[in-house]
């Protein structure tokens, strides 16, 4: 899947389906999905198939597909290919055990990071350090995009850290930037650069216009510690995603510094799409015990059910076959005295 540039990694899907059929796609197009796009596909059989998006709304896509090998009565529609929809999972974590345990699962399209997660996963806070970090993780299939947080007592000098950041994958690295006055100026200038911009540590509504403005791709509230301030860390994100919606912008409400799976699902019912999360909270979304003991049950039935090996019959030892010895001829014997007496003496 190739992305256009600027344009969210997850808006630009043709196919999902690719990984499990073995097609390739390329497309572009962008969140709303109003654009036209062309998707060129080839399998493992060696067919290929060309794609045209008709066009619908909030990331759904009608595609029709022609396969090279077919003729134009052969043509279908794929109806809503994009099984994620919107939605957009992050790791939240700067392990990389941690991202070998949970990037291989295909949930999640990026990892984040900040600085207080560098400093609590051992990781040097230097453009060489994070250059290196945001390669190891784009190695992964799912992951496209990388997100690292520059740093500065101004705004030239967080601007500067954040172009030697992106430098390397303008596409795919997100340079992070707090929501202060200093960090609005440093992403101003980062988005007239054409780097991609998340507005961070945003705690109020009216911080998403801020974001908005300069043309941010992201803006991340923190939902765990607006709560623990007092705050309804819910109500203001739903507020904030309404905001955004109202505005008809393509920009995302980034939810960070989420406690429970709970929350997500709450969140992602009021129209929320895009999370990063830990790995406990990862976890916490497959602890079900009812989904846990069913998966269970289907495997002792198949192990119930597997074909039996055939019963081995039991072969016959045969008895070797004895020969029979010739015994000699019983003798009469005769007794002395009777032979004696038959003898002539004359």
């Amino acid at each position: 899947l190739q992305r256009a540039p600027n344009a969210h990694p997850m808006t630009a899907m043709a196919c999902r389906a690719s990984r499990a059929c073995g097609v390739s796609c390329s497309a572009r197009t962008t969140r709303g999905g109003a654009r036209g796009a062309r998707a060129t596909t080839s399998s493992a059989s060696g067919k290929t198939a060309s794609a045209t998006r008709l066009g619908a709304g909030a990331g759904r896509a009608t595609w029709t597909v022609r396969s090279a090998l077919t003729t134009p009565q052969d043509e279908y529609e794929l109806d809503e290919v994009d099984y994620r929809g919107n939605l957009c999972l992050f790791l939240d974590s700067a392990d990389e055990e941690t991202w070998n345990a949970w990037l291989p699962t295909g949930m999640f399209t990026g990892v984040t990071t900040n600085p207080a997660i560098l400093e609590r996963d051992g990781v040097e806070c230097s453009v060489e350090s994070l250059s290196e970090l945001a390669r190891n993780a784009l190695e992964f299939d799912a992951v496209t995009e990388f997100q690292v947080q520059t740093w500065g007592e101004d705004s030239d000098e967080m601007w500067k850290n954040g172009i030697a950041l992106a430098k390397r994958d303008p596409d795919a690295i997100v340079v992070k930037v707090p929501a202060t006055l200093e960090g609005i100026k440093a992403a101003n200038a980062l988005v007239a650069d054409g780097v991609r911009v998340t507005i961070t540590a945003a705690y109020a509504p009216h911080q998403v216009l801020i974001a908005a403005s300069i043309g941010a791709n992201y803006v991340a509230p923190y939902l765990g510690r607006m709560n623990d301030a007092g705050r309804d860390g819910m109500g203001t994100i739903i507020s904030m995603q309404e905001t955004v919606d109202a505005l008809e912008s393509d920009m995302r409400i980034l939810v960070a510094s989420v406690r429970t799976a709970a929350e997500l699902s709450k969140l992602a019912a009021k129209g929320c799409d895009t999370f990063t999360i830990s790995e406990k909270v990862a976890a916490e979304m497959f602890a079900d015990p009812l989904t846990t003991q069913a998966a269970l049950d289907f495997e002792n039935a198949a192990a119930r059910m597997a074909p039996k090996p055939p019963k081995e019959e039991k072969k016959k030892v045969e008895k070797p076959v004895e020969q029979s010895v010739e015994q000699p001829a019983e003798v009469e014997v005769v007794p002395a005295e009777e032979f004696t007496n038959d003898i002539d003496t004359d």
